[in-house]
């Protein structure tokens, strides 16, 4: 999940911990002042579903890291980010202090606070089907009699091959957010554990000077086979299980991921690490990074600049949710003919853009395929498509874009496309150079049609396949404007064809393809110029060698030049 779609937010579950009343009555006003839903859970209960789970939900724990435990142990699965407000003496995954609590909020619904994926595990076996973020333990029973054996030894494999016994009180099978707990205290590593995905297996108390603890990846497959009694405990025992000698779990990364909100009002993980643990690296006092080597994100971002940054941010907000909804989309309606389908998925995804970017540029005028229509009160207007290649989404192809222009003036200044399935960014300023996921872009030198490869958008007819498809190397139809102008900007076509165009179809794409060096015209190759929203024109892009041959050869054919 990403920062922005937190702008969505419709409702508030907060799990509380025994003595929160007060914080609990300043949370019900503040979800009353914003216009959210508010429901509350006593820490240890489990969560029913009284809202409407179609609804944007953020989840919010009221205590210190147990009561943040038992969130992310109701949250995780659900797919719900989670906030921890700490009122307990000791936190170190709850970092938002009570008196911040209306700010961090405000932050967060704002669409400004930051998604910090943490790696989970889980265990299966033994009678147990399990996910924890913390660690799992794995130990000799505690004797009644405090001078019988405390010794256990278990024999460990990873994806197979066997890693060795361990002799001793057992051993603990922590995540990154889990270092910092058991497994530092047993000679353990410390894991940053932001967006961190990886397993230690770390002794406990080992016997042979020699066992130290081993760090694997997430998907590793670990199994512990008992030799002996012991008992497992997953987070402190929020699930546990006895075992029997003989007796074996399989410990693994977990398939889903706990979404926890950071905001600035968070102390950053070295900090924490240095005020809770004792972190001896760095003493009392921190330090700025030399001149030398901050980075131009630390400079003062321009106004197109600040823009593009906020629309990038936007626009991978909706990857998530898109990708869930995939070709299962069931609620599909027609606007207007059969090739224009519109689905829940279009409107989820407007929504998630459409309010990140009401909430950074208030004064921007808004314009949407899904007749969003928003006045703005400056020269700025953001054209939307939020889901270019409908069609194609809905029956599961990959081919399908989000599409995020600016104008200023009525002229297209800014473009971002995003391809959810492939993950790849285009981007560019009027002006700059195009990037593609980071990287400089630009068109073909090809100057030949017949070793071109060509683009068409709706060919309803099928005119423009028959016109060139023997005359080039190739003609392709992707079903997404967007897709085809930014494939030009990236060499992977050499000229791009579109029927007709509604604005928002092509405004962040004409940037990009023309910041990467193409030519846009219209079909007589005069200056291309945007049509109004309810009005339909055709295009050509070119890598600009064959740009004239292209034009003539269109004319040639009254229906593709009309």
């Amino acid at each position: 999940m990403r920062g922005r779609r937190l702008a969505t937010i419709e409702h508030i579950i907060a799990i509380v911990s025994p003595g929160s009343e007060e914080v609990v009555e300043r949370l019900d006003r503040w979800t009353t002042d914003n216009g959210l839903e508010f429901s509350t859970v006593d820490v240890g209960n489990d969560i029913e579903t009284p809202w409407d789970e179609e609804m944007e939900t953020l989840g919010i724990t009221i205590g210190g890291d147990g009561t943040f435990l038992e969130g992310i142990k109701q949250f995780a699965p659900r797919g719900i980010p989670i906030l921890g407000i700490n009122t307990g003496t000791l936190a170190f995954l709850v970092r938002v202090d009570v008196e911040d609590l209306e700010e961090a909020l405000t932050e967060t619904i704002q669409g400004r606070a930051e998604v910090d994926r943490r790696q989970q595990l889980h265990v299966s076996g033994a009678e147990l089907d399990a996910t924890g973020i913390n660690d799992v333990m794995i130990q000799h029973p505690m004797p009644e009699d405090p001078v019988e054996r405390k010794i256990t030894k278990l024999d460990a494999f990873a994806d197979g091959e066997y890693v060795g016994e361990y002799d001793g009180t057992g051993l603990a099978v922590s995540t990154p957010t889990g270092s910092t707990g058991v497994s530092l205290s047993a000679g353990g590593p410390i894991h940053n554990p932001q967006n961190n995905s990886s397993l230690q297996i770390v002794p406990l108390q080992t016997h042979k000077m020699g066992v130290r603890p081993l760090i694997v990846s997430n998907d590793t497959k670990i199994d512990v086979v008992a030799q002996e009694a012991a008992d497992l405990l997953v987070d402190g025992g929020r699930h546990h299980v006895h075992l029997d000698e003989g007796d074996s779990v399989r410990i693994t990364g977990a398939d889903t991921s706990a979404n926890i909100v950071r905001t600035s009002y968070d102390d950053d993980f070295y900090t924490a690490i240095s005020e809770l643990l004792g972190w001896g690296a760095r003493g009392s006092v921190g330090k700025e990074l030399p001149e030398r080597l901050q980075t131009t994100g630390t400079e003062e971002e321009t106004e197109l600049e600040h823009a593009l940054r906020v629309a990038t941010e936007a626009v991978k907000s909706v990857q998530e949710p898109l990708r869930e909804l995939h070709g299962r989309v069931e609620s599909v309606t027609f606007k207007t003919d059969k090739s224009d389908i519109v689905t829940e998925a279009d409107y989820l995804s407007e929504n998630i853009i459409t309010t990140a970017l009401e909430n950074e540029f208030p004064a921007h005028g808004i314009r949407s395929e899904e007749d969003t229509y928003v006045e703005g009160g400056s020269a700025f207007t953001w054209l939307i498509d939020p889901l270019d290649g409908t069609g194609n989404y809905a029956n599961g192809n990959p081919n399908y874009s989000v599409s995020v222009g600016l104008l200023r003036d009525g002229e297209p200044v800014l473009g971002v496309v995003y391809a959810p399935e492939t993950d790849e960014l285009w981007t560019a300023i009027k002006g700059e150079q195009a990037m593609r996921n980071g990287q400089p872009i630009g068109v073909t030198d090809r100057s030949e049609l017949a070793k071109s490869m060509l683009m068409s958008g709706y060919d309803p007819d099928g005119a423009f396949l028959t016109h060139f498809y023997q005359d080039a190397r190739g003609v392709r139809r992707l079903g997404s404007a967007a897709l085809h102008l930014c494939y030009l900007a990236s060499g992977s076509a050499d000229a791009v064809w579109e029927y007709d165009t509604y604005p928002w179809d092509v405004a962040a794409g004409m940037v990009i393809a023309e910041a990467a060096g193409a030519t846009i015209t219209d079909t007589r190759g005069d200056r291309f110029e945007l049509p109004g929203e309810e009005e339909r024109s055709p295009m050509v892009g070119t890598n600009g060698h064959i740009h004239d041959e292209v034009i003539r050869k269109l004319n040639d054919n009254s229906r593709l030049s009309e």
